[in-house]
Formats: structure tokens, sequence, C-alpha cells
């Protein structure tokens, strides 16, 4: 292949992905899972993908790739993914104010005088040149103090990690926030999600709970709730030992992982969903669910149409018309109520895979029922995931949830 045409085909290829990361070539359908995997890393670290594609251009070029009108052409292909790069960063950018903008719009804007002074937040540094260039993924090495916990007799998919500073004093009664990892209920593990959110709580000064649980298709609904039930009951009789406050316990997650905490957090006496140990206490002061599926029977029509034969032979083992009253009891809509605790839902407006009009969907029902604050952030260009990278939008949601939580603390202190 002439070194012209392998310039204009790179040039191609960058420019496409650029597009895509930029407006996903598809938010439905099959084409929604590559347009999600390509669409990730040019979205969540541009800096990063343009400097990749700007040293694989200067190669191809050093061997005669931009000579003729294929030259030419893949010089304008690569100039295109290289503006919308820097678009993409400017837009991750505006992330800290539209999150402020939505804790102020529903907890007033006034809202930090809320905060008790002992658990004010200190004031959010923005990332350096440094750290945006060179993110920092040593958080697990620094704040994993204890892994591989069991909770359960489900052998590994039953362990947990705790995240904490070394220093935290053995009686700190710190607060705590437990961590459900996503992966579709048939992926995934305790690592590598929402380690930018839990690596800025422990420095300061919280207790973190990763947990694994029980996946499909070889766990059958409500193997997977059931599990994160019981973490939850672990955390509640045992987190003092490592520093946690067991009164003030938190969820969170993202994906399925979103659906898992938020459906943990409505359904605290749902004795199905806690077989054996029906009277542990599950509660949580505060839900923060990042881009979660929050309705299998889809009453909006705001989910995805293609779920439902997923979801059937994978986790339910059923279908929908068949077993309704399962479907509807594993879907968080179905037990919003004035019950609820506040939740902070996040989700990006470029989501390919779980549609952002659910989000919508979700937050107006729970708002009509909940007695307690109900924030939302629709982040405009976060794709799927965002925040599973340490980027401008998951240090500026960290910061965000670090507010929303500290608000949620001073007023559960106060009562």
């Amino acid at each position: 292949m002439r070194p012209e045409t392998r310039f204009l085909i790179a040039g191609l290829g960058s420019a496409a992905s650029t597009a895509n990361a930029v407006r996903p070539a598809a938010r439905s359908g099959p084409a929604s899972v590559p347009s999600f995997a390509f669409g990730l890393v040019p979205s969540e670290l541009p800096l990063q993908a343009g400097v990749l594609e700007l040293a694989s251009a200067a190669l191809l070029a050093r061997s005669g790739g931009t000579r003729g009108w294929r030259g030419k052409l893949g010089l304008a292909a690569h100039a295109a993914s290289a503006a919308g790069l820097v678009a993409l960063h400017r837009n991750a950018g505006k992330t800290a104010a539209v999150l402020e903008a939505a804790l102020q719009d529903e907890l007033g804007t006034e809202y930090r005088n809320r905060i008790s002074a002992s658990f004010t937040p200190r004031p959010e540094v923005p990332l350096t040149r440094r750290q945006l260039a060179l993110p920092d993924m040593r958080a697990r090495r620094r704040f994993r103090a204890s892994r591989d916990i069991a909770y359960g007799d489900a052998g590994v998919r039953n362990h947990l990690d705790v995240w904490r500073r070394a220093d935290l004093a053995p009686d700190a009664k710190a607060p705590v926030l437990l961590q459900v990892h996503g992966g579709g209920w048939t992926m995934g593990q305790k690592e590598g999600q929402a380690e930018a959110l839990m690596s800025h709580l422990a420095e300061r000064g919280w207790v973190c709970v990763t947990i694994n649980y029980r996946l499909s298709p070889r766990a059958t609904w409500p193997d997977l709730i059931v599990d994160v039930k019981k973490a939850l009951a672990w955390t509640k009789q045992t987190i003092g030992e490592h520093g946690g406050d067991p009164d003030f316990v938190a969820i969170t997650g993202g994906s399925a992982g979103g659906h898992l905490s938020s459906l943990a957090a409505l359904t605290p006496h749902v004795k199905e969903f806690q077989p054996g140990f029906e009277d542990a206490d599950t509660s949580v002061v505060a839900a923060v669910p990042f881009y979660g599926v929050y309705d299998f029977v889809n009453r909006h029509g705001t989910g995805r149409s293609d779920m439902e034969g997923f979801l059937g032979k994978k986790v339910f083992k059923s279908t929908l018309a068949d077993d309704r009253h399962t479907w509807e009891q594993a879907s968080t809509m179905s037990h919003v109520g004035p019950h609820a605790p506040p939740f902070f839902v996040l989700h990006g407006t470029n989501d390919s895979l779980v549609p952002v009009e659910q989000a919508r969907s979700f937050v107006d029902e729970l708002r009509k029922e909940s007695c307690q604050p109900v924030v939302y952030a629709e982040l405009p260009g976060a794709q799927h995931a965002y925040e599973t990278f340490p980027s401008i939008r998951a240090h500026a949601s960290a910061h965000a949830v670090e507010r929303f939580l500290a608000v949620v603390r001073s007023e559960h202190t106060s009562r």
C-alpha cells in the first residue's frame, strides 16, 4: 500500500472516531455497542487521543504520506480530528458548571451554607496540566486497605475491598460509600470502576467499600440484588472495625451498578431481596447512581427496545409477558415513594448504551413521590462509563458528589 494511502486511511479513521465521540453514530441497536467502545476514550481523554493520533500521523508523514491528493486529503482529515478533539476537551471543561447548576437547582443557590463547618469540602482544585496529560492511575494502590473480604458464601463473587486512608483512626466513624460495579449484569468486578470518586472521598477521610456480586447467566434474578443487600448488611454490621460509621452509609454504582444501587436504596424493607436475613438493616442515607437502567418494563418508552430479549435470556430466565411481576419488582422505577433517600442522578447526553431519556423519566417519577432532594445532572457530551477514567468529568463529578453528600451528612447529623 502506498504511503499516502496509509496516511489517508489513518486520517479518515481518526476523523471518524472523533466524530463518533462528538456525536455517537448510534444510540440504539447493535451499532450502539461499537459506537460506545470507540467513543469513550476520545470523549474522556481527548488530549491523550490527540497525542497518539499526532504521533501516528507524524510517522506516516515521514515516509511520504502527505504527497499528492491523497496526502492532502489525509492532512485535512487529521486536522478535522484534531479540531474535534479540542472541542471535546473544551466541552468536558463545562462539566463543573453543569454539576454546580444541578445542585443549586435542587438544593438552592445557598446550599453550601447548609453544610456543617466540620463537613465543609476543601475548595475544588482544578486539574493541573500534568494531571491532564498523565492521569493518576495509582489510586487503588494508595487507598485499598483491605481486599477480598468475604461478605457471603459465593466465593470470589462475594468478596469486597475497603478503601481508606492509612492514617484513618480505627474509631474515626467516617462516612461510608458502597460502590456497585457495572457490566450489564453479566461481567465486571470490584476493581476498575468509580476509582476517581472513591480515591477522592478516601483522601477526604471517607471509607469506601467496593463489591463483587454474582453475575448472570450463572446467577438468576434476584441473586444479584440479594448480594448487594448482603454487602450492605455486612457494611452496617462490620464497617466500624475499619473506621467507618455504620449509621452513615451511602451507595453508588454505574450502569448495571446504577440499577442495583438505586434499587437497593429504594427497597430496604423488600423481604424478597433479603432471603435469610430479612431483619438486617440495609437502608442507606443517600444514593448516587451513574448512567443507570431504572426500568425493565419500559413503561414510558424511554428504555432500549432491544434489552428485553437480553434480560429474559441472561438475567431473568423468563419473558416479560410470562413473569411481569418479577420484571416490575426488579425495576427501580417501581419502588419510588416518599420513603426514598436523597438521590443524585448523573447521566451523559452522548450515552450510547443507556438512553438519557430513561434517567429523565426516572427523575420525574422520583421527584413526584420523594420527600427528599432529587438532584439530576445531565452532562453534555458524556458517554456511558465516562467516570471510569480519571478525566475532567470524573474529577468534577467527584467534587460535586462530595458536596451533595456533605449536605446530606450535615442534615443527617443534625436530626
